[in-house]
């Protein structure tokens, strides 16, 4: 085992997108719980024991911007931020609504203005931009809003700037789901090309995939209530209850780091303890193998 070659992050944030809670409780399509999916997520990081500075929810928090969808997240997210000490920045999607949104989320009777504000987190900034048009699945953002963001870029940030959106600035990997796209996004790609932008976090797809517009990098979340399955026949779609996750966002000096963390329990093959862990400093290749055979789970019969 070697020394680690770079430093401890600058920043680390979680980044979290598509909840989609249902009012009353209900069950999203009739069988997802999409509130026990994002219990279970905090439940299982609570074990890492990581202290990320900001949780961002990039859109789709309500499925159809439920007053009470907003207020049940709220009551699981903010107690959870809170053992952590995270602060949370809530983004808008096409399925929210922007008044009960401000109301249950943001405790703002701004209503059905456009939902950008801007987030310090100890010197790294993050600017939470609406592209949702309401009452239509694609994203679109306004002269009026690059204008703002132009406004907001022109100082740079200590550490620099992430933006998070519900509608990424990515191609369609979905023929069929094109029309959900962010349009515009060569307007968007000139708005950021040569800025402190770092990073773009988006969700909406309800899959993982990585890009770049303006020479900046571009993640997209999964989504924590269902999935979309990729191998499917052409020109169709479909949703799955399975692969739901999140991601780590580890900010460096002269990188951004992306991590996918499923959500879910799966068979354990092997674990190490960190005692163990110090003990392997030193040993060979293969008596490092010899350690971890010996904390294998025993497959059964």
């Amino acid at each position: 085992m070697t020394d680690a070659q770079h430093p401890a992050p600058e920043h680390f944030i979680l980044h979290i997108s598509d909840t989609h809670f249902v009012g009353g409780g209900d069950l999203l399509h009739g069988r997802v719980d999409s509130d026990a999916n994002l219990k279970r997520l905090f439940e299982d990081f609570a074990e890492t024991q990581a202290r990320p500075e900001a949780i961002v929810f990039t859109g789709d928090l309500a499925d159809t911007g439920d007053a009470d969808a907003y207020q049940r997240l709220r009551a699981i997210v903010e107690p959870a931020a809170a053992a952590i000490g995270a602060q949370v920045i809530w983004v808008m999607g096409n399925h929210d609504t922007r008044t009960p949104f401000r109301r249950e989320l943001l405790d703002s009777d701004a209503g059905e203005q456009s939902v950008d504000l801007v987030h310090d987190v100890n010197g790294l900034r993050i600017i939470a931009l609406d592209s949702t048009v309401p009452g239509e699945h694609h994203g679109e953002i306004s002269e009026e809003q690059y204008a703002w963001l132009a406004d907001v870029l022109a100082t740079p940030a200590p550490h620099g700037t992430l933006i998070a959106l519900h509608h990424p600035p990515v191609p369609s990997l979905l023929p069929a789901f094109s029309f959900v796209e962010l349009r515009g996004q060569d307007r968007f790609a000139e708005a950021i090309r040569g800025t402190d932008v770092r990073a773009v976090l988006g969700g909406h797809l309800h899959f993982n995939t990585f890009s770049e517009i303006g020479g900046v990098p571009v993640s997209v979340a999964s989504a924590t209530c269902y999935t979309q399955d990729l191998n499917v026949k052409p020109g169709s779609m479909r949703g799955r209850d399975g692969a739901q996750g999140f991601n780590l966002v580890h900010l460096y000096g002269d990188r951004v780091m992306h991590t996918v963390v499923p959500i879910g329990e799966f068979s354990t093959v092997y674990e190490v303890t960190a005692e163990q862990l110090r003990s392997w400093t030193g040993l060979s290749l293969e008596e490092v193998g010899s350690e971890m055979a010996k904390t294998a789970e025993p497959v059964p019969a």
